[in-house]
């Protein structure tokens, strides 16, 4: 992806948003070409719902179950007993998910790295959403975060709405299907225009 160009185009289409890129740390977002997608959706499992210093806790006790592997292996996930996992800190529900990823990791469903690379997003989101627990959100971070795609919206993430809301004056929040509408004119680097929502929210912050 070319960087350079995705920040010219978005600038071009509002002058709110060049402001903003100017003064925000960049969108410098690369494809990971290391990227394992059963270890990372995993690890999004594990983060579901919880804060990042809760979630990392107990991933860090998950990890500890295979002490000698450096990323997790889903035939050694789903040879571990319910109870080793739920002692790590897992719900029943994560449990399950994450089972079931490691099942469809082994029979294919999750496509390797190798076979996203053909694949297009929407492709990449209907194979993943087949495993328990994994939405399109958590498809689209992968998308955006791990393989580096350059036009990835994610129109119900409740932060890029309202950094999004924040950048262009918007007194209400606005709906996925509106974001939808919105967002056309800065494809196809929206993927860099949900990172200025994301660093919008946090200037709102402080």
């Amino acid at each position: 992806m070319n960087h350079e160009e995705a920040h010219l185009h978005l600038s071009a289409g509002d002058k709110r948003l060049a402001t903003l890129i100017s003064r925000s740390r960049r969108y410098e977002i690369e494809p990971n070409s290391k990227v394992r997608p059963f270890y990372a959706l995993a690890e999004s499992i594990a983060y579901q719902q919880l804060s990042g210093k809760a979630a990392a806790t107990i991933w860090k006790r998950v990890r500890a179950i295979f002490p000698k592997r450096k990323f997790l292996d889903p035939k050694l996930v789903l040879e571990t007993p319910d109870e080793t996992l739920r002692a790590a800190g897992l719900s029943r529900s994560k449990v399950a998910a994450l089972k079931d990823l490691a099942a469809k990791t082994i029979d294919g469903t999750v496509p390797t790295a190798s076979a996203m690379a053909r694949m297009t997003d929407d492709e990449i989101v209907e194979q993943l959403i087949q495993v328990r627990g994994i939405g399109r959100w958590t498809v689209e971070m992968l998308l955006l975060f791990d393989l580096g795609r350059p036009d990835v919206w994610p129109v119900h993430d409740y932060g890029v709405r309202k950094g999004f809301a924040k950048i262009f004056g918007k007194r209400k929040l606005p709906t996925p299907k509106q974001m939808v509408k919105h967002g056309r004119r800065f494809a196809p680097y929206r993927s860099a225009l949900a990172w200025y929502c994301w660093r919008a929210l946090d200037e709102a912050k402080g």
